[in-house]
């Protein structure tokens, strides 16, 4: 699970269920009881569970506006962790189904199943994100998210 706002240099929680409980999935126990990962330690994610405020029947989604959600998908796709593989899904509610289609840059990523109260819909599949996209991001994006800094300087 993504630290919040990817505020920490090992910007994941490890949620390892033989260590710790459901409660954990909430950030603020998270926080409490999980270890911080960065996604060279981690193992190929079978299934991400995004947080959506609408989306369409192509899997096209919109989140808060923050672009969060975009960039740990990056910082996985780049090593590797997120691929053809990974299952994304969205649970929202049927009101935030669109019919019209959402629009959508390079750096966004479609869901593969939007899950409502009433139904399941299974988009096609689409192309998982390439990894970073620096010259999407500010520099003050890349300071605020201690990962992305890092990896600039390598990159310098």
């Amino acid at each position: 699970m993504a630290v919040p706002r990817i505020a920490t240099p090992e910007p994941f929680y490890q949620l390892d269920p033989a260590k710790v409980g459901v409660d954990a999935a909430a950030s603020k126990r998270a926080a409490e009881i999980a270890p911080t990962v960065g996604p060279a330690t981690m193992r190929p994610v079978d299934i991400v569970v995004c947080g959506t405020v609408a989306v369409d029947r192509r899997g096209v989604r919109i989140g808060k506006g923050a672009g969060f959600s975009d960039i740990e998908m990056g910082l996985l796709a780049e090593v590797g962790l997120l691929g053809p593989h990974t299952t994304i899904v969205t649970t929202v509610h049927q009101l935030q189904v669109v019919d019209d289609e959402l629009p959508e840059t390079e750096h966004d990523f479609r869901v593969d199943l939007i899950i409502t109260p009433d139904e399941m819909i299974r988009c096609e599949p689409s192309p998982r994100p390439p990894g970073i996209i620096w010259e999407h991001l500010s520099e003050e994006k890349i300071r605020s998210i201690p990962v992305l800094a890092a990896q600039q300087e390598q990159r310098a």
